[in-house]
């Protein structure tokens, strides 16, 4: 196996605050770079294991943490004034640009998973993206949540974030095992959006409406039926939104890939990487005029 080379950089998002990075390099010049948003709650060091991989086959592959998530949490979330329209125009905006230099020319690739598909509109540069997948993503709106976590989902919203987010001063969310510890302007503003049918756009409006449009950029969904969180009808409205960009949507089932469970957070696991990000992420990685013909 080559040599893949691993570094933390500290990137300015121009906001005041400093986020931690991981940049996976390959051995040899990249073919691409390749940036990968987290979903809510979800540190950076959960991506290793597919960042690694994306490194062993030629990309330059960078992580992040949010402003107050993982090793970018520098001060006690209280005290953060943050939400998630400023991890979007701030945090994902300086790390593109960063990923954007290091790409100099070489196709670039956003993956986000979950959230991280929901704020790619806000995200200052994305027009120079080559193309977008997103992982297991969908509006988030609590009626159209799978029938798992429905009940949970009104229990949330109704109860638990709005009474211990006014007591604690953020969302202690790792105490009772939902989502993660969040800020409080990222839990409320969350909160909104979700109990909305429309989401993100129907809460934040026309200029978010307009944001969607102007992504242009070639997306390719990859969504699973067994998803805990995101039905099939919160993978289409959040899609829906992306009204400018040419979409393929592809919903695979855990036995299609000889799985039993793949879930909303399963695509990431190391197990998965023949059958998951080999058979339907790289041919995503690879330019039209280079994928082998079946």
């Amino acid at each position: 196996m080559a040599t893949i080379q691993v570094e933390e950089r500290f990137i300015d998002n121009g906001n005041g605050h400093a986020l931690s990075s991981y940049w996976y390099r390959p051995s040899h010049e990249p073919a691409g770079v390749v940036l990968i948003a987290p979903a809510m709650g979800v540190p950076q060091r959960f991506y290793t294991d597919f960042a690694n991989w994306l490194a062993d086959r030629g990309y330059l592959a960078v992580t992040f943490d949010y402003l107050g998530m993982g090793r970018s949490r520098q001060v006690p979330l209280r005290q953060l004034k943050v939400d998630i329209l400023d991890w979007g125009r701030h945090d994902c905006s300086a790390v593109l640009a960063a990923a954007t230099e290091a790409a100099d020319g070489l196709p670039l690739y956003w993956i986000g998973h979950s959230v991280g598909a929901q704020i790619l509109p806000l995200v200052n540069g994305h027009e120079r993206l080559t193309r977008i997948v997103t992982i297991a993503a969908g509006s988030g709106y609590w009626r159209e949540n799978s029938p798992q976590i429905r009940n949970k989902a009104w229990l949330l919203w109704h109860g638990l974030a709005p009474v211990l987010t006014a007591v604690a001063g953020y969302f202690p969310g790792g105490r009772i095992g939902a989502v993660g510890d969040l800020p409080a302007g990222v839990i409320r503003q969350w909160r909104r959006w979700c109990l909305h049918p429309e989401y993100l756009v129907g809460v934040e409006g026309e200029p978010m409406r307009q944001a969607f449009d102007a992504v242009r950029t070639p997306l390719t969904s990859l969504s699973f039926s067994d998803d805990e969180m995101m039905s099939a009808r919160n993978t289409e409205s959040l899609h829906g939104f992306y009204r400018s960009a040419p979409k393929t949507m592809l919903r695979l089932a855990p036995a299609e890939v000889g799985a039993t469970r793949i879930g909303h957070f399963g695509f990431f696991r190391r197990g998965f990487a023949d059958s998951l990000w080999s058979r339907w992420l790289l041919p995503e990685l690879t330019p039209a005029e280079q994928r082998t013909v079946a």
